[in-house]
């Protein structure tokens, strides 16, 4: 008997699509689901039958766990309480997405513990746990509707080719399958990039959809620091603190990504591509720092999201992400430790412009003793 197949693309209504696979995973059966990486199987965490028949049709050997798709970040620190600052910032900046991170399991208050043996057994066997918010609206939403996370592997026999179409997954699996939810090929035809965190460190067990450099490169401490146009007052902040993070960690300023540090700048009315003002690249000059590359940029969702620690020269500037972005109020302050606005040189002599670099510098030096590197 073969699967039943429902075209996702071709469906009056996704919602009841949705509602077939909460209650195909409810009742105990097996869900193949496309993913942004290869099409998944899925069986729901909290039916250790469901999840003792995935193992048996991957032919999963004992001692290879197999992952909790889960809804978000917030649902993860619900299973792993104690995760690291290391892994709470990749989580932040690749989920949803094509990334698996395998965190300790042993916190005595973590959900995992409410699980069943059986499946506590299947997905964290040696004491870790592999977790995935897969960017895909099909898995995201099921898992919104249902209790709890659920199990999810690639819909094949272990040791065949991953599965890029509901196509593959029925010739694969034939009547192993319930139900297979058709919604194309999938977006990377890889399987997802396998990290794991441990002690602060992190370790690429498998390199999938996301290659290694850029895993590198999302893992690194981001600061942003934000102005009115992005003209002088944050690009100064921005080049300043560069060169003062050089010199603490003895790189040249080029070298700071590869010292995992990322150090950025924006305005809040900002245009794309201008440059820094004349007067703000002199003054830098003059203090040996080059500001003639700079262009401009907006503030961004994407930057205030992957941002570590976000500085504003002004509390109007910090006010306008706040009213944006509420959910970033504890990594967001004013350059100034007291509060005070940085006032904007625009249209000022070039004494008022090295004031201003000097009162940057002076507050950045005190600000660094807070990063996280």
């Amino acid at each position: 008997m073969r699967p039943f197949v429902i075209d996702v693309r071709s469906a009056d209504d996704v919602r009841d699509v949705v509602h077939r696979a909460v209650q195909a995973l409810a009742e105990g059966r097996l869900v193949a689901f496309p993913t942004e990486t290869v099409y998944g199987l899925a069986a729901h965490a909290l039916a250790p039958q469901a999840v003792e028949r995935l193992l048996a049709v991957k032919r999963r050997k004992q001692g290879h766990p197999i992952t909790l798709a889960i809804r978000s970040l917030e649902d993860a620190l619900d299973y792993v309480p104690n995760m690291n600052r290391l892994a709470h910032r990749l989580a932040r900046r690749v989920w949803p997405g094509p990334i698996t991170l395998v965190l300790d399991a042993t916190h005595p208050e973590g959900l995992l513990r409410r699980l069943p043996l059986e499946v506590q057994r299947a997905v964290a066997p040696e004491g870790t746990v592999g977790l995935r918010v897969p960017g895909h609206r099909m898995v995201l939403d099921v898992l919104q509707f249902i209790p709890g996370p659920i199990a999810l592997t690639s819909a094949n026999r272990g040791g065949e080719p991953d599965p890029l179409t509901a196509q593959d997954v029925v010739g694969a699996l034939q009547d192993d399958v319930d139900l297979v939810l058709d919604d194309g090929p999938s977006r990377y035809g890889q399987p997802s990039t396998v990290i794991q965190v441990e002690n602060g460190e992190l370790t690429v067990l498998r390199e999938g959809a996301v290659p290694e450099r850029t895993i590198r490169r999302l893992s690194s401490f981001m600061v942003l620091f934000v102005c009115t146009g992005n003209t002088c007052r944050s690009p100064m902040a921005e080049a300043i603190c560069r060169k003062i993070l050089a010199d603490r960690l003895n790189c040249d300023v080029n070298q700071l990504e590869d010292r995992g540090v990322i150090v950025m700048s924006a305005g809040v009315s900002a245009i794309e591509g201008g440059r820094a003002s004349p007067e703000a690249v002199e003054i830098l000059a003059k203090m040996g720092v080059n500001l003639e590359a700079h262009e401009t940029q907006p503030v961004s969702d994407s930057i205030v999201r992957q941002a570590d620690a976000i500085y504003t020269m002004t509390q109007s500037h910090l006010r306008a992400i706040l009213a944006q972005w509420p959910d970033v109020a504890g990594r967001l302050q004013t350059l100034n430790p007291s509060g005070e606005d940085i006032l904007d040189p625009i249209g000022g002599s070039v004494e008022r412009y090295q004031r201003c670099a000097k009162e940057i510098e002076t507050h950045l030096r005190a600000r660094i003793k807070e990063f996280e590197l």
